[in-house]
């Protein structure tokens, strides 16, 4: 079950409800998948009468038979798989596992290269009749493995606190769109089925650190690089004793699927490189804390105290009693005790513990007259050796302690807390009850507090026996707003009360209880000890955000939600929130929103319209974001920030406070799918001439939502068969603009297009004449405006064709249609000749427009001679390059002016003829024809010193008639002939070869009509 992908997002795309009508889908199609890896591909059934569970078989379609059905596996027959896939299905290489009654999954445990091909699910028929469709199929291509990934096989001995640089070479040469991910992990001695992660840079382009190397990750010490295309650079700025063991990278390569979710189709790890760090020694001082003297019976305490050192050592303890060892506590908080004290130790009598991690303690629960002598106690710094073993890194020892028997005193004193925890966290209030017996006498306390890490007590408060109260030196600072309180309540009992502790709380208190007054000699005196923990607030905070619409439709509604969870939920904590934002293709967050810990609402400036479509929701320990009408602009990474404060109205030092930041959040905006159909049925109508008409294009359905439509008309004449050009198009604010074909005022004046209804649109075409002959259609797009005012085309779809013919009038007329060539030199004039050969009437006047064609430019109108003598050119530009007229009633002509380079082509003539028609009479188009192409070579003009020469015949007169002439003359005459002869060959050459090619064209057809069908194609 492991290997299947994404099985939640398969049922998610696949689950439907149908009435009545048997339904099978199967995942969507092409999967691509790498030779050597796993596949599943999902199967459902719905809308069957039969049985809750139904049977499904598998088969495939191999890309060498696309007819050929291979049968591979099937749930109720055992015999249904061909050979060639038998042994695998009996082996367990193939097989179906049933999610549900009505859905499996086909499992391929490793792809080979032969199993591309359509794969086809079926589901036996259950039901009383046939309804619906049984079986569905889908595309596999199995791709090869093109994933590497490489690292030198090392080993490097490093010390604590040095860099470390490592890099691995991942590459891929899959043929499709693949994501990358690179991570590093690291494999500590040990634990070989355990692996640890560093960092990982995701196949979004993500950097994500490990838990473990979290705070390191943002601290900037540990950084993953990429060097290049294909190298990955791991980089650790300090290093660490937890940092040794086995380093190795892996690359992981990524595929999206049709449903648009990410599967894993390659793995590859590098070889492993062996880290070892030598840890650094720090020197620390040991001292022991222990009473001078004790009484039989009570319990006798020590503390080992360590100062100094690196922070969180790994510590050996070891006491003795009298120069003999009696306990020891390795760094791995392993005790040994020696001797009797192993039996004392079974019976409760003596306790060895470690209280932190630089203090050790031994407590004698019932001490006698054995235990008074010279007590010692020994630290070791360790560290752990390649192999598991420890070292000692030093060692250092406390002074002797000498502790002697005393006669028991007459009062016993017990000191706790008054809600009996010695835990608080940071923030609560923590009361400690002071109580002694005996004799009711006047007594005078005094609270002291031994700090962790050191091993001088502190004086926190103490009261005379006239009810005088004196606090410690940190308390006095604060005067009346100390939240330290020391209280008489009765003639035995002292309660100090901190009303709101800090870290600096914490540690292990003492009372001391005298008979007579601190200015007097001192009487009996009796202590006891309590150790109190005070906990951070930091240390149980953690914040998760989540989201369940990663991928949101533009326009539409996504939800955000931080949630604090922390083990003092009780405790009648604050918080306060900010939201962060970091927009795509940035590597900075930017505050939205903030919380405070009172309620108040403070809105960032970043993003301009987040105010105004955002909710926000705050409850004690969640924070929720609404965010409506999504755009692009919330498209990027979300992240939380959580603060906490703890309020109390004795605090005088200011609320505890703890903060935490959660992982980031992509959310990505997405375009909605269209469902836009227009009517896409062909017709042909016959139109009068010179009658109006329309053509519709009609909307079937389309999406809902705020969306408007945009219209494009197109037109194809069918006497060119030429390519599809734009009319006109009314956009989606309704917005028309005319094509490049139709810009002109009687152009605009022909053709116009209304909006009907919401889903109609028509084109009215006035005056239909020859050259208004052809097919036309329209394509709608569907477009939808965001809230920052950017459109979005959600789709477009194309209607049927409209094809326009003419109503025959008996008149016809025919251009001649002979093959032409023209040179032209460079900077000269040339004309172009257009004869009509035959026509309807003698009273018919002719219009003509002429055209060209270069090479990469396609076909261009150059300018109209109207019947009525009216010129109009397609550009405004040509006016001084170009000349048409009539050189008599039935020829045109056209002339070029300083002819250039540019403009060699393929040139040709459309003549139109008109004849008056109705009462009273209105010139109507009758009919057009079209002359051949022909072919114009513009030559260069760059005369030579020889080629002048040769011009002049008086010169080559004086030549022949004077043999005098020096033979340097001569040598250029020669040289002036041989060069024209190679001109002359060049340009028969090429007129040749131009002939042959418009041979060419005219074997494969008319002309026009196959450049129509390219332009088509191009459209």
């Amino acid at each position: 079950m492991a290997h299947i992908p994404h099985v939640a997002s398969f049922f998610l795309f696949l689950t439907k409800l149908s009435l009545g009508q048997r339904e099978v889908t199967v995942q969507k199609g092409p999967l691509f998948r790498a030779a050597g890896y796993p596949v599943s591909i999902g199967c459902n059934v719905t809308g069957h009468q039969g049985p809750a569970e139904q049977h499904f078989q598998w088969s495939v379609y191999l890309p060498k038979a696309p007819t050929q059905e291979v049968q591979i596996v099937s749930t109720r027959d055992a015999t249904f798989s061909y050979a060639v896939y038998a042994q695998r299905v009996r082996s367990g290489g193939i097989y179906v596992e049933r999610v549900r009654g009505n859905s499996v999954f086909l499992h391929i445990s490793e792809l080979q290269p032969k199993d591309s091909g359509e794969y086809e699910c079926h589901t036996p028929n259950t039901d009383e009749r046939y309804y619906g469709n049984y079986s569905a199929k889908t595309r596999l291509i199995v791709v090869p493995d093109t994933l590497s990934a490489t690292m030198s096989s090392q080993t490097l001995g490093k010390e604590e606190g040095e860099s470390l640089e490592l890099t691995c070479e991942a590459s891929k040469a899959t043929a499709q769109h693949t994501h990358l991910s690179v991570t590093w992990y690291l494999m500590q001695d040990g634990e070989r089925n355990q692996t640890t992660k560093i960092i990982s840079l995701s196949k979004d382009f993500t950097l994500i650190p490990g838990p473990s190397y979290t705070e390191r990750f943002a601290a900037g010490d540990v950084q993953l690089g990429k060097l290049g295309v294909s190298t990955f650079r791991l980089s650790i700025g300090s290093l660490q004793p937890s940092d040794q063991g086995q380093l190795f990278c892996e690359a992981t390569e990524w595929i999206q699927d049709p449903d648009e979710t990410w599967t894993l189709i390659t793995r590859k790890q590098t070889a492993q490189t062996a880290l070892r760090i030598r840890p650094t020694a720090r020197d620390f001082q040991v001292n022991i804390s222990a009473e001078s003297t004790f009484t039989a019976g009570k319990s006798l305490e020590l503390a080992c105290l360590v100062g100094g050192g690196g922070r969180d050592p790994q510590l050996q303890g070891v006491w003795f009693f009298n120069g003999n060892e009696m306990a020891r506590i390795d760094a791995g908080g392993v005790l040994d005790l020696k001797g009797d004290y192993k039996e004392r130790a079974s019976q409760g009598q003596l306790q060895v513990s470690k209280f932190s991690p630089k203090a050790f303690a031994l407590r004698i629960f019932s001490a006698g007259p054995e235990d008074e002598g010279i007590y010692r106690c020994a630290v070791a710094e360790m560290a752990r050796a390649p192999m598991g073993s420890w070292q000692v890194l030093q060692r250092k020892q406390s002074p002797d302690r000498h502790v002697h028997l005393r006669t028991p005193a007459a009062r016993n004193v017990v000191l706790s807390t008054k809600n009996k925890q010695q835990a608080v966290w940071e923030g609560e209030a923590l009361t400690l009850l002071c109580k002694t017996d005996g004799a009711e006498s006047l007594l005078s306390v005094e609270f002291w507090r031994l700090p962790r890490g050191q091993t001088q007590p502190e004086f926190v408060a103490g009261v005379q026996q006239d009810g005088t109260v004196r606090l410690g030196a940190s308390s006095e600072e604060l005067h009346n707003q100390s939240p330290t309180r020391l209280q008489k309540m009765d003639w035995a009992t002292f309660q100090l009360e901190i009303s709101s502790t800090s870290s600096t709380d914490g540690g292990v208190y003492e009372c001391r209880v005298s008979e007579g007054a601190w200015n007097q000699a001192r009487g009996r005196s009796w202590t006891q000890k309590l150790a109190v923990t005070v906990q951070s607030l930091q240390s149980s905070l953690r914040v998760k955000l989540m989201s369940r619409q990663p991928q949101v439709e533009l326009a539409k509604t996504f939800g955000l939600s931080c949630v604090a969870e922390a083990d003092y939920t009780s405790l009648g904590v604050l918080l306060a929130v900010t939201w962060q934002f970091q927009p795509a293709r940035s590597r900075v967050f930017h505050p939205l929103v903030r919380i405070t810990h009172n309620g108040t609402i403070e809105w960032g400036d970043f993003l301009s319209q987040f105010q105004k479509k955002t909710k926000v929701f705050q409850s004690s320990f969640r924070s929720q974001l609404l965010i409506h009408d999504a755009s692009e602009e919330e498209a990027g990474v979300y992240q939380c920030k959580v603060e906490v404060y703890v309020s109390n109205s004795l605090c005088t030092r200011g609320p505890a406070r703890a903060s935490a930041v959660s992982h980031a959040l992509m959310i990505a905006i997405t375009l909605p799918e269209s469902k836009l159909q227009v009517n896409s049925s062909s017709q042909v109508r016959e139109i009068l001439i010179n009658s109006n008409t329309d053509i519709e294009c009609r909307v079937l359905s389309r999406s809902t939502g705020d969306l408007q439509l945009a219209v494009i008309w197109y037109f194809s004449p069918s006497s060119t068969n030429a390519t599809w050009l734009r009319i006109l198009q009314m956009d989606q604010t309704n917005v028309v603009k005319y094509g490049d074909e139709f810009p002109t005022p009687w152009r605009k004046q022909k053709f116009y297009t209304e909006k009907v209804s919401q889903d109609l649109f028509q084109l009215h075409i006035l005056n239909m004449e020859d050259s208004d002959q052809g097919k036309y259609h329209c394509t709608v797009e569907e477009w939808l405006l965001s809230t920052n005012g950017t459109w979005h085309k959600l789709g477009e779809k194309k209607s049927g064709l409209t094809e326009l013919k003419l109503r025959p009038t008996g008149s016809q007329v025919r251009v001649s249609k002979g093959y032409r060539t023209e040179n032209a030199t460079e900077h000269g004039d040339v004309a172009i000749h257009c004869s009509v050969e035959s026509f309807g009437s003698p009273a018919s006047l002719f219009s003509v427009m002429w055209y060209r064609n270069r090479e990469n430019s396609g076909r261009k109108t150059l300018v109209h001679l109207h019947h009525d003598g009216l010129l109009e050119y397609g550009e405004e530009g040509l006016r001084r390059h170009l000349h048409c007229y009539r050189s008599s009633h039935t020829d045109f002509v056209l002339k070029l002016h300083r002819v250039e380079t540019e403009d060699a082509g393929l040139y040709w003539c459309r003549v139109t003829e008109w004849q008056l028609h109705g009462s009273p009479s209105n010139w109507v188009n009758q009919a057009s024809d079209e002359s051949q192409p022909m072919v114009l070579s513009v030559l260069p003009s760059e005369p030579t010193f020889p080629s002048r020469v040769c011009s002049s015949t008086s010169l080559l007169y004086f030549l022949v008639a004077c043999p005098c002439i020096p033979l340097v003359l001569l040598f250029i005459s020669l040289f002036c002939l041989y060069r024209k002869g190679r001109k002359l060959s060049a340009l028969s050459l090429k007129a040749q070869k131009e002939k042959a090619l418009w041979m060419n064209l005219k074997r494969a057809g008319d002309w026009t009509a196959n450049q129509k069908e390219e332009e088509e194609e191009d459209h």
